[in-house]
């Protein structure tokens, strides 16, 4: 098998994915996964595509993720290995879509107006 590449995207986070036949270990920016991303929920979230295809400890994953925050980038990761993984095998389409795993989460910060203080709030008018 050759390596699968695929994209992932959440809020200005972007995260490239290689997956590979392996032992099962994910590196994050050259990192390993539990240094990357210390707290228990963004684990979670990383290996949670893996833990539904129940293929824990079958492949390597190479992950290049930057823009966003560290849950955006999580988040990131899981819908690029959720893609991966369909790649591989079309019949983990219908165990990961119905969690949630296969969609594009469009929601991103509001850019600020000008003649504003932020994205919606306005200036305190003042009639006189």
């Amino acid at each position: 098998m050759e390596t699968i590449h695929k994209i992932g995207r959440r809020k200005t986070a972007v995260a490239r994915v290689y997956l590979s036949e392996g032992k099962g270990e994910v590196t994050v920016n050259k990192k390993k996964v539990n240094d990357y991303f210390t707290t228990g929920p963004l684990l979670y979230k990383v290996g949670q595509p893996m833990e539904l295809t129940e293929n824990t400890g079958k492949f390597d994953i190479n992950v290049n993720v930057f823009g966003g925050g560290i849950t955006g980038q999580a988040e990131a990761i899981r819908l690029a290995i959720s893609r991966a993984l369909c790649e591989i095998n079309p019949e983990y389409r219908s165990i990961l879509k119905p969690e949630g795993l296969l969609m594009r989460d469009p929601r991103m910060v509001e850019r600020k107006k000008f003649g504003q203080k932020k994205a919606r709030k306005k200036y305190q008018f003042s009639k006189r």
